[in-house]
């Protein structure tokens, strides 16, 4: 059925631009409630003329917000990506005013109360702290500051207690110390003749240091060597009568390469590589006659073994091998004669037990067996060098409270040479390397050596020497240390009577400058004290040189 009333169109509003639920629907639709002001006019349609409502809020030039930060669900016992500690949320509790009385917690709505008149109680106020001298500098990334949330915190370097010492340079996961020292000087004695020839003289000795920074197993390098030269060369007639040559210039070097392999925790592989290069001593009865140079020595060797932990007890096996070979000699006349006879190959072995006694304390005993065996079988005198021999030793290591730390022991030693016309060889064996921290500024240190040493002499099975060293060092300041050093030792040539005492003093003083030049001076006196005369020597060295290191 059609309506008798005419049809009309919706009206416009301004709910047209307001995007809201029923935005274009009219205000008073019959099916809704009208507004409070419209109910004591029931039936009349609602005036179009009053204020439209406010539009909502814009969205153009705000920052849209995406989901939720991490962790944002992790509520106080939940899981956080970031591994941060969970902290639950205080709720703000009501807290007296100074001077007035109890409020509650402050919202967005709420006023501030009242400023309380009168002096702030607690005492003046607090400045703000003065910027740090760094504020206006370059901002130190996070990653580097480690103030990243949830990063690991980054492990502490060790103290160093030199400031002086070299800082050294990482290479991967090696430390690399390197330096040279440049010295110059005057010795009254360069030849250990009697009577006394003096020459100055001028000493380059590079150096190179190298360890490994692993958590598991260990490398290590330790490279030493010099070179001496004189201004000063001796006369043929003197070289020829005193068994000294023209040139005493002579080279030094001390190489040694140390691995460990960790195969367990109780189980390890250990080795080492070594070099030692150098020439007979100046004075020694083993230098020839007529010489233009000192020849050359090198002694090339390695050490394999295996050490094991059972419970406290300690037990070490390895093997060594050496080889010795020398240059021939260079004459005063311009000839030269082999010395392949001096040449050898030494072939041992070494067992080590050792229990740990108590913390610091761990005594041991290690017993050494090996061959020597020449190039040549029969010397240039005739004699069979080929020979056999070892030691037995028994000691302790020590780490009393760090202030006493090393190794000291005592055994004997002996020799058996395959030529009936050489006796053999045995004595007393002394061992130690100790050192003292007396105080944080002094150290003392021990050192003991004896070994049983080659000789080309017709007669003599070999040399039996002994060292023992003693040095003392004191920071007068922590870039100036002294060091005082005595030296005692002896050389036994069995089958010839021979027997020297050589006795040394020395007294250094380093100047640091600072952690890369050092200034080093040094005076020294040697003397040789021999039963057989014409063989005592006196000689004063004195030296000043510069180290670089880093």
């Amino acid at each position: 059925m059609a309506l008798s009333t005419p049809a009309g169109a919706q009206a416009l509003t301004g709910d047209l631009f307001n995007p809201q639920a029923g935005g274009f629907a009219p205000k008073n639709p019959n099916l809704r409630q009208v507004a409070q002001g419209a109910q004591g006019n029931a039936g009349k349609p609602a005036d179009d003329t009053a204020a439209p409502p406010p539009p909502a809020p814009s969205r153009l030039g705000a920052i849209p917000t995406y989901g939720n930060p991490a962790g944002f669900g992790a509520a106080v016992t939940g899981y956080d990506s970031f591994g941060r500690k969970k902290k639950p949320k205080a709720r703000p509790m009501a807290r007296p005013l100074p001077g007035g009385p109890l409020r509650g917690p402050l919202t967005n709505n709420a006023a501030l109360p009242p400023v309380p008149a009168g002096p702030v109680a607690g005492g003046p106020p607090k400045l703000a702290a003065p910027p740090s001298a760094s504020a206006a500098g370059v901002p130190v990334p996070a990653s580097a500051a480690g103030n990243i949330p949830g990063q690991p915190p980054r492990r502490r370097l060790p103290i160093d207690t030199d400031p002086f010492g070299a800082p050294g340079i990482y290479y991967g996961s090696f430390l690399s110390h390197a330096a040279v020292e440049l010295t110059g000087g005057y010795d009254t004695n360069p030849s250990r003749l009697s009577p006394a020839r003096g020459s100055a003289f001028w000493m380059i000795a590079p150096e190179l240091v190298v360890t490994s920074n692993w958590t598991r197993h260990a490398l290590s390098a330790d490279l030493r060597g010099s070179f001496t030269g004189y201004g000063m060369t001796l006369p043929p007639d003197v070289a020829a009568n005193n068994g000294a040559p023209m040139n005493i210039d002579r080279p030094d070097f001390t190489g040694r390469v140390d691995g460990r392999i960790d195969v367990t925790r109780d189980t390890r592989i250990n080795g080492e590589l070594r070099l030692r290069v150098a020439t007979d001593n100046p004075g020694s009865p083993n230098i020839q006659t007529g010489l233009a140079k000192y020849p050359v020595y090198a002694t090339t060797g390695g050490t394999l073994g295996v050490d094991h932990d059972f419970n406290r007890l300690n037990v070490a096996v390895s093997g060594t091998i050496d080889h010795t070979s020398y240059q021939w000699s260079k004459l005063t006349d311009g000839s030269s004669t082999s010395n392949d006879d001096r040449d050898f190959t030494q072939y041992g072995g070494i067992a080590r037990v050792a229990y740990d006694l108590r913390p610091g304390v761990k005594p041991f005993v290690e017993v050494e067996g090996d061959t020597r065996i020449h190039d040549q079988a029969v010397d240039r005198y005739g004699y069979l060098r080929d020979s056999d021999g070892g030691y037995i030793k028994g000691g302790s290591s020590f780490e009393l409270t760090r202030l006493i730390t090393g190794e000291a022991a005592v055994g004997w030693l002996m020799r058996n040479y395959r030529d009936a016309r050489l006796s053999q060889i045995s004595g007393l064996l002394t061992s130690a390397s100790l050192v003292w921290t007396v105080t944080p500024l002094t150290t003392a240190k021990f050192i003991a050596a004896s070994s049983i040493d080659e000789s080309p002499l017709p007669g003599v099975p070999g040399v039996v020497t002994r060292d023992y060293t003693w040095q003392v060092e004191h920071a007068l300041r922590r870039w100036l240390v002294a060091t005082a050093r005595f030296g005692y030792g002896t050389s036994d040539y069995r089958g010839l009577g021979r027997f020297d005492n050589r006795f040394t003093v020395s007294a250094d003083l380093v100047y640091k400058l600072n952690r890369t030049f050092q200034i080093k001076g040094q005076i020294r006196h040697d003397w040789l004290d021999s039963n057989q005369p014409g063989f005592n020597s006196n000689a004063t060295v004195i030296t000043l040189g510069v180290r670089a290191q880093q």
